[in-house]
Order: C-alpha cells, then structure tokens, then sequence
C-alpha cells in the first residue's frame, strides 16, 4: 500500500511532521527547568516519534479508507499553518497543530462515506493511547535513564494522540469532528467524550 504515497505527497508528510515535532518540543522546553542541548535533542527525538506515529498514522487512516471507498486521497501540507504552528509553540507556548489535510477527490461521496473517513483518524489515535499508556506502565518496571525515557515516550506518546483525536473531534470548521456528527451523532458523541476523557484522565497519571 505504500506505493500508494506518491513523491510530493510523502515531501509533505515529512515537512508537516517536522514542523509539527519541533512544535511541540517547543512546548516541552518551555515547560522545563533543564535547555541543556542533549536533553533539547532528546525531546526532539521524543516528539519526532510519538507525533510522527500520531501525525503520519492519523492522516494515513483517512487516506486508505478513502482508497477503500474507491475515491483518490492525498495529503497536503498548509505552510501558513506549519508557520502558525510553530509561531504560537514559541511565543505563546500552545500547540495549534492543522498541518493540512489529506484531501479526497472522486464523485458522490455519500455522507456515511465521508463520516467514516473522519472517524478513521480519531480512532486511529485512540487505539494508539493503548501501546503508549502499556509503555508508560511497563516502564515503572525499570530503574535508570532507561526507564525516565521509556516512561517520558509513554507520556508523550499518549498526550499526543489524545490530544490529537481531541482535537480533530471538534465539531467546527472542516475538521473530523463536524462530518461524523453530520453522518452519525452517537459515533460522534463516543469519540469526542473517549478523545477528552484520555487526555484529561492523563494527567492525572503525571507525577506530583
């Protein structure tokens, strides 16, 4: 399926995905007593994987669902989001991640289809909260710098996708949120409460 990811869609995927991971490690610097630059590059290579498995998974669920439906799908970047994006991790210290979209082309998408396409990536990044959240579990097993990175890449891991469905279930604009509600409101409802349910109930699992 991955010949499927022509040259300048996979450009960029991998341009959003950098802008989008060094956003947030912005944010996880700013939110830190420690700038050495190791522990700078670590965050980078944190947010790297955790969003890019967040990003990258969460765009192509809505892509090969749409392929599934028999329609053409590509992502593309918006650059004035990325600029945004980064911009507001900087100065204002919030993540406003719509890196673009992956856009569908065909004809007479039904409503159900469409609906369905949304709520591929939302549900893409809940089912990836549950490696993470094991991760972020398994790794008070361990002592060490091994067990602080394993436990850091479990919390990540696990914000980020939750924020990530949260976000996107957001009933406004051409986000997902607004097209599952119009296909199916009770799908929408369990999406929307499961996405802020996580990612509230996470931190709770920060340490004190």
């Amino acid at each position: 399926m991955l010949e499927r990811i022509g040259k300048l869609e996979l450009r960029d995927l991998v341009t959003a995905w950098l802008a989008i991971a060094i956003s947030f490690t912005i944010i996880f610097i700013r939110g830190s007593s420690r700038i050495e630059p190791l522990y700078a590059l670590l965050l980078f290579a944190i947010s790297l994987v955790t969003v890019g498995i967040g990003f990258i998974l969460h765009e192509m669920a809505h892509k090969f669902t749409a392929i599934r439906y028999g329609f053409h799908a590509e992502f593309r970047k918006d650059n004035l989001m990325l600029l945004v994006a980064v911009a507001l991790a900087a100065l204002v210290g919030v993540v406003f991640a719509a890196p673009g979209a992956t856009i569908i082309s065909g004809y007479n998408i039904t409503r159900e289809q469409n609906g369905r396409i949304s709520a591929s990536g939302p549900l893409t990044n809940l089912i990836l909260c549950i490696p993470f959240t094991a991760l972020l579990f398994l790794a008070g097993m361990f002592s060490g710098p091994g067990g602080q990175i394993a436990s850091l890449v479990g919390m990540v891991g696990l914000q980020v996708n939750a924020m990530i469905a949260a976000f996107n279930m957001l009933p406004v604009s051409v986000l997902d949120g607004r097209k599952v509600l119009s296909w199916n409101p009770a799908i929408f409802g369990i999406l929307i409460v499961a996405a802020f349910g996580i990612l509230i109930g996470s931190f709770y699992l920060l340490p004190h």
